[in-house]
């Protein structure tokens, strides 16, 4: 049985699941790991949004809004 059948059995639960450890796993491996040149120049410009004017809210005050605007 391959691992694409072996996905395909699995609840979203165990995929869920499945997906932690394989992240978890890979951050254990970062050095291996590069980014692409073309993240820099977007994290930097992140950076300097949340110096400048960015709004910030809490997660749970995001959450919250969210949930009213689907009701």
């Amino acid at each position: 049985m391959n691992i694409n059948s072996q996905i395909k059995e699995m609840t979203t639960k165990e995929k869920l699941m499945a997906m932690e450890l394989l992240w978890d796993e890979l951050c254990h491996e970062s050095k291996e790991i590069s980014s692409p040149e073309w993240h820099e120049p977007i994290l930097k410009g992140r950076v300097e949004e949340a110096k400048s004017d960015a709004n910030f809210e809490s997660w749970t005050k995001a959450k919250e809004n969210i949930r009213k605007s689907l009701k």
